[in-house]
């Protein structure tokens, strides 16, 4: 071998073996690596020995969950107590809040109001749901203890009282704490509404909260295609949010089976047993099982509200706040504009009025009685350069539903509605309400005056009062009085007679009392 050819070699030798201190590396890098993946190995079956078998199994069967799957894990074992900052509160402070808020319980559960959002002790991704609200409304604060236990509960308060999340919220913690792995095939949770617009605002706020936890909801109403609803349905959801007449026929038509539901909510079911769907809801109620957690949310408490109560719900919470009756919100400013000349003055009035208040962007949601009217006043508006929207019953739902959006974003700031949008409709920045026309009843008043100064913020309400209406004057001052209003001294030359009947459903020999009618057992063969 030559001499080039020995160096050649000595040189592989070289690279292929690696030094002493080379060697002496690479066994301590090794050494340190198995040392930690023994101490690794350790602390978890330290941990696992110290989980309970049946979790054991779970996670061996289960594969390791999506982060959104383990925020409903978080819910499977949740049981509401009471948080220890919230216990820590001396007795006058929630004796103050309850006064101060006019709130009421009444049944065999003594539990705290729940002044802050964190003492619900939920899950991060839920809590941001309220990221944009100071704290809860008496309505939630109040509520939520009860039905977070489980318990079946009546609330009553004013409309734009903040119910809608009052019943969302433990419906969602319901549905995660009783569901398994995989799709919902059928509704867990039943939300019954009286009308369209009043489901769709529902259906939104449950499907924003309950999009962390990964819950379905659905809207069932009238006007629209039946068949796409139909497949909606079938295709698996966790929440339905429905009127009562769509969702009759999509029961009889084998489209929608309620046999799964243990969560109902009826919303605002005054109102749907003042426009006659008592029957339905009857009927509705009989296809869900018995053994279910209801809520029934009300403005007032009347006899056929207490005997629906005693009937479908198992020694219920009662959660009022305020009175039971219907009144005006002390939220909103109440200003009555009494026209001598009648009728013929109001467009003009109208106008000043815009000119007033109407500045940029600002809401202003506009009332008028009947369907032509809305129609000519939507017209007239348009002509005088506001840009507007209407919602009546001559408009399609598509249409309906275009007009609420765009008045909800801004797009479209002013908007003419008959009384379909009186009730219900949650737009929290709305400034003004007039009533170019007085309505009907004085609840109707009440409810349309009750679209602004909602979310604790303050609003403004004008109304248009003539001769025609006259018969309604007396309860009119009633509820200017009621919330310290300027009573015009023009309204009192209507006198202030009172009839005897002051709600449609109360009947002309009321009598109120404090006491329930006793439960009866309600079985379906």
């Amino acid at each position: 071998m030559s001499p080039s050819q020995i160096e050649k070699s000595k040189k592989r030798k070289h690279e292929v073996e690696p030094s002493a201190e080379a060697v002496t590396k690479t066994k301590k890098e090794k050494k340190d690596k198995k040392d930690k993946k023994e101490k690794k190995d350790k602390k978890e079956k330290k941990n696992k020995d110290k989980q309970p078998e049946s979790e054991q199994k779970e996670q061996e069967q289960t594969p390791t969950p999506v982060k959104q799957a383990a925020t409903v894990n978080n819910l499977a074992t949740y049981e509401y107590k009471e948080h220890a900052d919230l216990s820590a509160l001396p007795q006058t402070t929630i004796d103050e809040y309850k006064a101060k808020n006019e709130i009421k319980t009444e049944g065999d559960l003594n539990l705290r109001p729940t002044l802050k959002f964190e003492y619900l002790n939920l899950p991060e991704p839920l809590l941001k749901v309220f990221k944009d609200f100071k704290e809860p409304t008496p309505i939630q604060a109040a509520s939520w203890p009860c039905t977070l236990s489980g318990r079946d509960m009546v609330g009553i308060a004013e409309t734009g009282s903040g119910k809608t999340y009052a019943f969302t919220i433990p419906g969602l913690v319901h549905i995660a704490s009783q569901r398994k792995q995989g799709k919902a095939k059928k509704p867990s949770m039943l939300v019954v509404s009286p009308t369209r617009e009043l489901a769709v605002q529902s259906q939104e706020q449950a499907e924003i909260a309950g999009k962390a936890l990964g819950i379905k909801s659905l809207c069932l109403y009238g006007g629209v295609n039946r068949e796409e609803q139909r497949q909606a349905v079938k295709a698996g959801v966790d929440i339905v949010v429905a009127t009562p007449g769509r969702l009759m026929d999509l029961i009889e038509d084998g489209a929608c089976d309620l046999s799964g539901v243990s969560f109902l909510v009826l919303d605002e079911a005054d109102r749907m047993l003042d426009d006659g769907f008592e029957k339905d809801i009857r009927k509705i109620i009989s296809y869900v099982p018995e053994k279910r957690q209801t809520l029934m949310f009300s403005a007032t408490w009347p006899m056929s509200i207490r005997k629906l109560a005693a009937d479908f719900l198992n020694n219920p919470m009662r959660v009022t706040i305020g009175s039971d009756e219907l009144s005006a919100s002390a939220n909103v400013k109440q200003i009555v504009r009494v026209l001598n000349f009648g009728r013929k003055q109001k467009p003009d009035q109208l106008k000043r009025v815009m000119a007033e208040i109407h500045k940029n962007k600002n809401r202003v949601l506009i009332f008028a009685l009947y369907k032509k009217e809305a129609a000519f006043l939507e017209r007239i508006l348009i002509e005088n350069g506001y840009k507007t929207v209407g919602i009546h019953g001559d408009k399609t739902q598509v249409q309906r539903n275009e007009a609420l959006e765009k008045f909800k974003k801004g797009i479209m700031p002013v908007m003419v509605a008959t009384d379909v949008a009186a009730r219900g409709l949650d737009i929290p920045d709305v400034e003004y309400v007039i009533n170019y026309t007085f309505p009907q009843t004085i609840e109707s008043y009440i409810h349309r005056i009750g679209r602004t100064g909602r979310g604790g913020k303050k609003g403004t309400a004008y109304t248009f009062f003539t001769e025609e209406e006259k018969h309604l004057a007396g309860e009119l001052i009633n509820v200017l009085k009621q919330a310290n209003a300027d009573v015009p001294a023009d309204l009192m030359k209507f006198g202030t007679t009172v009839k005897k009947k002051q709600h449609s459903v109360y009947g002309a020999f009321f009598k109120d009392t404090n006491e329930m009618p006793k439960a009866t057992k309600i079985t379906f063969d």
